[in-house]
Order: structure tokens, then C-alpha cells, then sequence
């Protein structure tokens, strides 16, 4: 039931029955992220896909999922956050169905870029609830359990996935998301109150369209320099101007804040606060680096070490498990706790330091990584990897949380949408730039070796596009001295994209003890709009439930 100001009013068992049917609808999200990686392998072949198109089945989705985030953000705040979650979660069902029976790449992608939109809600409008139904002491569990939800869908999504495509054709991956969209459906509509700013303003067309098209403009261009290089036009003349609208964006939302004529899309005030701006940076550090990982890795378990998809995913389960315990402990250091002799309740660690030690360990984990060849045994890619998700689980739901605790009830569904929206960014280019760095070092080794002349020149540059085409290729010519060059070139290349990660990860940690606050439940002073003001720009907080 919803208060007169337009905010549930929930107590003790219900608000936590309706944080599961939350969590439900992320692990939607979740498990078709790390479905797809698992089978982009089988769908590469099957579709004739290039390394490009690869890409593109991750960044269609991710690029729409970015561009969408804001104005849903905005329009979840408007019309109600349970009416748009639902909306998103059909539209996903639908989308997911539509996936499976997709006939080549390009539909593929197109489709994709829907279930995108279909997304866009889902993510936002989840971590939108946690503000408003849990107090600063309750937030850091209810944000493990959406974490936890959300992680849940990395083992899942390949382990099923891998029992799927070793059984059925690479649609039904796809399909899994359907029963899974319909369940949270249900489970939001009966147990999710209505949500909604009470007071809202004149809905920021123009602004939506500015982000919105300057996002499509800076993943497009860094996806196509992948392709034709940084100095093709088509690379830097969408990256220039999608750059151009985003700064354009910046001094149009500030003129409408100062006009007051219309409700900004972006609050910016909510920079004013450090714990916003760099939980959410390092939100973002965190995104980039982690499905950079997710695209890489099942290449080399299934070009490299010869696994087949249900492997692949078992082999991905160490980061999982790392990832969980990770969180878990995160938390606890983080829930406030009365001392002995009384008092105000304090965390074991503060912010800053569960943020810097994740970032730590992410970089420890990663540059083991960097050491990862094609006759590495199955127990050192385990070992690094389980540091990786420890790391993650610490890093992540930290910043997170930092970035909530400045959020008030009525601009929650925007300042979520605004933390998705850069952590999607930079999952998108994350994907894209490692994606580069792949493709580019892989084909130049290729190219340098002596066995890369026993390719006929028909398939020479088709070997060069993605380790799958080259892989093939050389299994087709039964040689084992070509397999072995373009296994050689892959582990080589994803090693160097390895080391750019443990360096993003080393800035992480630096960045987190520079600039994040430290210890504290959360700031105490509420920043409410951009027309608001706070004296210490460290002390803004969250009103409590």
C-alpha cells in the first residue's frame, strides 16, 4: 500500500517479499547476459558471424539497454515503478522467444537491440526500491540479495546454457529467459506495491533524446573502430559526435534546472555528493572490466582449451563461487553494528576500504591471469579466477551502495538510472575496447607466424576475423600446426587484454582511496534537486524508510 507522498509503507516480512520478487527479475537480466557469452562460439559458425558480429550481439542489447536506461528511470518515477517493471519484463518474454528464431546475424542483432528496450526497466527500477523500502542500516543486505540474484545468473545461465546447446540448437538459450520473465511477472505484480514521485515535473523530452543518441554514437564508433581501425571515418565520426550531444546534454540539463520549467533528466546535484559520483565511477571500473571477462573467456575454454558449452560454463563457476563468498562477506563488514559500550551504530569497514581491497584483489587476480596460455592446466585459469569474483563481489556491491545511500525516495528511479546508465556504458565499451585489443593482436600474431602462410588465400582473412573462423578453418584441414598458431595467437591476445584490465583495476583501487569516503553508514544530509544545496558535500544521505 502506497502513502499519501506516493511511497510504499512496508514493515518487517512483505518489504523482503517483495525484494525476492526483485531479485527474480534480475536474475532474468543475468542469466541472459551469461547465456549469451557461452553460446556466442556455436552462433558465431551457425550464423557466419564475424568477430564484429559478435560484438554486436552484445552491444545491440547493451547499447539500447543504455541509451533506454534515463527516460525509463524518469517515466518509473512518473507513472509508477511496478507498472514500468512489468512492462519491461513482457516485453523481455517476448523478445527472448523472438531471439531463438532468429535466422542470421543481422536479426539477430536487431533483435537483440528490443530485448534491450525490454531491459531497460528492469535493472533500474529494482535498485530504484531499495531506497525507498530499506533503511541505510538494512540496505547493505537487501543490496547483496539483489547482487546475489544478480550473480546467480552467471552460473546459471552457462551451466544451463551449456546443457542446452549440447542437446538442442543455440535458440533454446534464449528461450530459458522465457518462463523465468513470465515467473517474475507474476511474482511483482502480486507482491510489488506501487511506487511513484508524487510531485513530478514536465517529462525532459529533448534531454532523453540527447543522451540517448550521444550513447548510440560513442558505442558505435568505438565498435567500428574494431572493424576499420581509429582513423576510419566511420570509428571516429560517430564517436566525435555522439561526444558533442553528450557534452551538449550536460549544459542543456543544467539550463533546464536553472529555468525550473521542466523536471531535469539528470539531477546534477547528485554529484555534488562523493559518495555518488564515485560509487557510481567505480560502479562503472567494475562493469568494464567484468564483461570485458565475460567475453573473452568462454572463447579461450572453447577454441583453446576444446571445451564444449556445458564445460565452458562449469569452467566459468570458480569466479561465480569467489564472487559470492566475496559479497557475502562485503556485507557484513558493511552492516552496522552497535558497539559494546553503546553508541551509534558503525561498520566494521567504511566504503572506501571494502571498494580498494576489491579492486586489489581484482588486479591480483587479473594479473595471474595475464600468465594464461594454451597449455595451462584447468586448475590455474580455477585459481585466478576465483580471486577475480572475490574481488568483484567486494568491489561492486560497495560502490554500489555508496552511490544509493545519496539517493532520496522521490528521485530514486532516475539516480538508479543514471548509476545503470554508466554501468552499462562501460560494460559496452568495455566489451567493445577489450573486444578491439582481441581482434587486433589476435589477427597480428596470427599474421606473424610462419604456419599463418598455410592458410589458402580464399579463408586467410577469414581465419583472421575471430579465433572460432581460424579454429575451424584449421580443424576442416586437419592441421595441427595451424590449429596450434591460431591457438597461440588467441592465448596471446587475450593475455594482453588481460593486462589493460589489471591496469583498469590498479586505477580502481587508487582512485577508491583518493576520492571515496570512508568509513560511515551513509551520508546525512539529503540531496532532493538540483536547485538544493548541502553545506559539507560528503554528508548527503538517503531519508530513511
Amino acid at each position: 500500500m502506497a502513502t499519501a507522498n506516493g511511497h510504499p509503507n512496508l514493515t518487517g516480512t512483505r518489504k523482503w517479499l517483495v525484494l525476492i520478487a526483485l531479485a527474480l527479475s534480475v536474475l532474468v537480466v543475468g542469466i541472459d547476459l551469461t547465456v549469451l557469452n557461452v553460446a556466442l562460439p556455436v552462433i558465431g559458425p551457425d550464423l557466419h558471424a564475424s568477430t564484429t558480429d559478435l560484438q554486436w550481439f552484445a552491444d545491440s542489447y547493451s547499447l539500447v539497454l543504455a541509451a533506454a536506461l534515463l527516460p525509463v528511470g524518469v517515466l518509473g518515477d512518473r507513472i509508477g515503478r511496478k507498472t514500468m517493471l512489468i512492462v519491461g519484463l513482457l516485453l523481455f518474454c517476448v523478445t527472448s522467444a523472438a531471439c531463438a528464431y532468429a535466422p542470421d546475424a543481422g536479426t539477430l542483432i536487431a533483435v537483440r537491440a528490443v530485448l534491450g528496450l525490454g531491459a531497460a526497466p528492469i535493472m533500474p527500477l529494482a535498485m530504484a526500491m531499495l531506497p525507498v523500502l530499506f533503511t541505510p542500516e538494512e540496505r547493505p543486505r537487501a543490496i547483496a540479495v539483489m547482487m546475489t540474484a544478480t550473480m546467480l545468473g552467471f552460473p546459471l545461465g552457462p551451466v544451463l546454457g551449456g546443457w542446452l546447446l549440447n542437446h538442442f540448437w543455440w535458440g533454446s538459450v534464449f528461450l530459458i529467459n522465457v518462463p523465468v520473465a513470465l515467473l517474475a511477472v507474476l511474482a511483482v505484480a502480486l507482491l510489488m506495491p506501487q511506487s511513484a514521485n508524487p510531485h513530478p515535473g514536465r517529462f525532459d523530452v529533448f534531454g532523453a533524446v540527447l543522451t540517448s543518441v550521444g550513447l548510440v554514437g560513442v558505442t558505435y564508433g568505438v565498435v567500428e573502430a574494431g572493424a576499420d581501425g581509429w582513423s576510419s571515418a566511420s570509428s571516429w565520426a560517430p564517436l566525435a559526435a555522439g561526444v558533442a550531444l553528450l557534452i551538449a546534454f550536460v549544459f542543456y540539463e543544467r539550463g533546464v534546472a536553472a529555468a525550473g520549467r521542466t523536471e531535469p533528466l539528470v539531477d546534477f546535484a547528485l554529484f555534488r555528493s562523493r559518495h555518488f559520483t564515485w560509487g557510481t565511477i567505480l560502479a562503472t571500473f567494475v562493469s568494464f572490466t567484468m564483461f570485458g571477462i565475460m567475453f573473452t573467456m568462454p572463447l579461450y575454454f572453447q577454441e583453446v582449451s576444446g571445451s564444449d558449452s556445458l564445460l565452458t560454463g562449469i569452467k566459468m563457476l570458480p569466479m561465480i563461487g569467489g564472487l559470492t563468498v566475496g559479497g557475502g562477506l562485503a556485507a557484513r563488514l558493511q552492516e552496522p553494528r552497535a558497539p559494546r559500550g553503546g553508541g551509534e551504530p558503525r561498520a566494521l569497514a567504511g566504503f572506501r576500504s571494502v571498494v580498494a581491497v576489491g579492486f586489489a584483489i581484482i588486479a591480483i587476480g587479473l594479473g595471474i591471469g595475464t600468465r594464461t596460455g594454451d597449455s595451462t592446466g584447468e586448475g590455474y585459469a580455477a585459481f585466478w579466477f576465483v580471486l577475480l569474483g572475490f574481488g568483484i563481489g567486494f568491489a561492486l556491491p560497495a560502490a554500489t551502495n555508496s552511490a544509493l545511500s545519496a539517493l532520496t525516495k522521490e528521485r530514486s528511479g532516475v539516480g538508479s538510472a543514471v548509476i545503470m546508465t554508466l554501468r552499462q556504458v562501460g560494460a559496452t565499451i568495455g566489451v567493445a575496447l577489450l573486444g578491439t585489443i582481441l581482434g587486433s593482436v589476435y589477427r597480428s600474431r596470427l599474421g606473424a607466424t610462419s604456419a599463418a602462410a598455410s592458410f589458402p588465400g580464399t579463408t586467410r582473412a577469414e581465419a583472421g576475423q575471430s579465433v572460432t573462423a581460424g579454429a575451424a578453418i584449421a580443424q576442416r584441414a586437419g592441421d595441427t600446426g595451424l590449429l596450434a598458431a591460431v591457438r597461440d595467437a588467441f592465448t596471446h591476445a587475450m593475455d594482453d587484454t588481460l593486462l589493460v584490465c589489471t591496469a583498469i583495476a590498479v586505477l580502481g583501487a587508487v582512485l577508491a582511496v583518493l576520492f571515496l569516503p570512508g568509513r560511515g553508514v551513509a551520508p546525512s544530509t539529503p540531496i532532493t534537486s538540483s536547485r538544493a544545496h548541502a553545506d559539507d558535500p560528503e554528508e548527503e544521505s538517503v531519508a530513511t524508510s
